[in-house]
């Protein structure tokens, strides 16, 4: 049975199986308490149960889909009310791998509720709190196709975008008011998400494919060594930051009076 000291409580989205049933584990060996979220009430109580005898941690589940408003008002709320929560992890949600004109429109819909308004809306719950408190955690799971818009369904890259962004605008807005936000981009990952969004991970090269466990492992690391953005595939870090600086670069230009001169009409000649 675990030891380690409390470190309040943390909740989990998509907790019942892959990353968020990973995550779940490390942070209960970690000394969290858990609030497992997840649609399927029997994985989450075995989950529970297995997690309680390993490591004595106090594991409370809700059962919740996150597509469904009232159900993720129910997650809101507790998230407000439980001055106990110490951290978020969001990591339910769901990909797509067909192109856009080949999609069923309404469940690319149903993936933005989850993957983007759900999200949004637990994060600008939580937040409010722990900067009240000066103390916090928020892990928002994204994608390495928030960064390659060419690979996989273009409204699921933009999905996993849009996490990365909001999570870079929250730090710049609270990082300083003890709040940690960090950013995970996995690669592929060895889970039943592929099932679900129509290429089983089978028919993916091995080479690529991180195991769950894997995953969670480096990105914890990454949350240890203060990473806003977490690649856990990357090589060389430094691949990353020159990324991020050359967009940092753009920004004194990104809004001029006037064109850039490339545009300018060029004079009609007689």
């Amino acid at each position: 049975m675990a030891t380690q000291t409390g470190k309040g409580t943390a909740l989990v989205t998509g907790a019942s199986s892959g990353i968020g049933a990973v995550y779940a584990d490390r942070l209960a060996r970690r000394g969290y308490d858990l609030i497992l979220v997840a649609r399927d009430a029997a994985r989450l109580n075995a989950l529970a149960e297995r997690l309680t005898t390993q490591t004595g941690r106090r594991i409370d589940t809700i059962t919740a889909d996150l597509t469904v408003k009232a159900d993720v008002r129910r997650i809101e709320e507790r998230l407000r009310a439980d001055t106990g929560i110490t951290m978020l992890v969001n990591n339910a949600g769901v990909g797509a791998t067909a192109s856009l004109i080949d999609s069923d429109v309404d469940a690319l819909e149903t993936m933005i509720d989850l993957n983007v308004t759900a999200l949004t809306r637990l994060t600008a719950a939580v937040v409010p709190g722990f900067v009240a408190r000066g103390n916090g955690i928020v892990i928002n799971i994204s994608s390495i196709v928030a960064l390659s818009p060419e690979t996989l369904n273009g409204t699921y890259s933009g999905t996993k975008a849009y996490v990365l962004n909001l999570t870079q605008s929250l730090h710049h807005e609270v990082g300083d008011k003890g709040v940690q936000l960090q950013a995970v981009l996995p690669g592929a990952t060895s889970t039943a998400f592929w099932d679900r969004a129509g290429l089983p991970v089978e028919h993916l090269p091995s080479q690529i494919v991180m195991s769950a466990e894997d995953m969670v492992d480096a990105a914890l690391a990454g949350l240890d060594q203060g990473e806003l953005v977490t690649i856990p595939s990357l090589p060389d870090a430094a691949d990353w930051e020159r990324f991020n600086n050359a967009r940092q670069h753009l920004q004194p230009n990104l809004s001029h009076k006037l064109p850039a001169a490339r545009y300018k009409r060029v004079a009609a000649t007689a």
